[in-house]
């Protein structure tokens, strides 16, 4: 189906038209929301695939000018060699023509049946009929922080709309590729089934961010705990632990927490986790505290930003 028409936009429609006649498709026929409308779940699957088509700038351009289809795979060729064999200047022309053919690897079948004969069948037994492997495709995936610090499972609508099920291991790194063999292209033949390479690029998360096997995390502290110190709770992407904070401690200051980070793929001994301290002021100051601080600064006061002075 032709993806335009699946969206109900025209051909030169926006990016956010594109997307807004997605959003409104999903809410209307998502098979979470409809179960068992058939005829929804077929919208729904009709326009993800379109959707997956025609938000990606690249893919687009190549579909509008005829070199991918609708699915997002190449164009078949098989028009060229049509065209040339049917050709009168074609040296190989002869009494069954290429347009005789329905399935390529007939043609090829055929035409290693004549070569054997021309060579008096003897030692190419091996080459009867044409085998090839199916395509490798390649497909990108979002995925949340944590299912990608922790491992999980997800699931990608694939342009024909049939949804295939992944299993993200543990550690992925933003880049890396997954690949879940025999879920590609259809083979030629007695050739083999492709993969599908899926390349996923890794959600921010609101507390956590990574560098490699660690995780940072910035850690908000009340002015008494900097200056008192103690143990406050911090999270980590296991759950939330206690951790000591020194007295007199700074905003800026790093702690360290051993193996509180990513595992990466295929081993078990995980990286760091280093928080940060960032010292937040109340709310509001009322008149008890500003009274401490202006008694304990005549007696006490001391200046930071010595060593910036030149």
């Amino acid at each position: 189906m032709d993806p335009y028409e699946a969206l109900g936009v025209s051909k030169t429609a926006s990016a956010a038209e594109i997307k807004k006649a997605y959003r409104k498709i999903v809410k209307e026929s998502h098979p979470d929301i409809n179960p068992g409308d058939k005829a929804g779940e077929a919208r729904f699957k009709a326009a993800a695939a379109a959707y997956d088509l025609l938000k990606d700038p690249e893919k687009r351009a190549r579909f509008d000018r005829g070199e991918i289809d609708a699915s997002g795979q190449e164009r078949p060729e098989a028009n060229y060699y049509r065209n040339y064999a049917g050709a009168r200047d074609n040296p190989y022309r002869g009494g069954q023509r290429f347009d005789d053919y329905e399935d390529l690897s007939d043609f090829f079948s055929d035409f290693m049946r004549s070569q054997r004969g021309a060579r008096g069948g003897a030692g190419h037994d091996h080459m009867h009929g044409f085998h090839s492997d199916g395509e490798d495709l390649r497909y990108r995936l979002e995925v949340p922080f944590m299912d990608a610090a922790l491992g999980g499972t997800t699931r990608i609508t694939l342009p024909d709309g049939s949804v295939l099920q992944v299993q993200i291991p543990r550690g992925i790194a933003d880049g890396q590729t997954i690949r879940l063999k025999g879920k590609g292209g259809a083979p030629v033949g007695k050739g083999r089934q492709g993969d599908a390479l899926v390349t996923v690029s890794v959600a921010p998360h609101k507390v956590f961010s990574r560098e490699g096997d660690t995780i940072r995390v910035v850690l908000p502290i009340t002015i008494d705990e900097a200056i008192l110190g103690g143990k406050v709770e911090v999270p980590t992407i296991s759950g939330p632990v206690n951790l000591t904070i020194p007295k007199g401690a700074s905003s800026g200051q790093v702690l360290r927490l051993r193996g509180r980070g990513i595992a990466p793929r295929g081993r078990e001994d995980r990286g760091d986790q280093l928080v940060e301290l960032k010292i937040v002021a109340p709310p509001s100051v009322d008149d008890e505290l500003a009274s401490f601080f202006e008694a304990w600064k005549q007696k006490h006061s001391y200046d930071p930003r010595k060593g910036m002075k030149t």
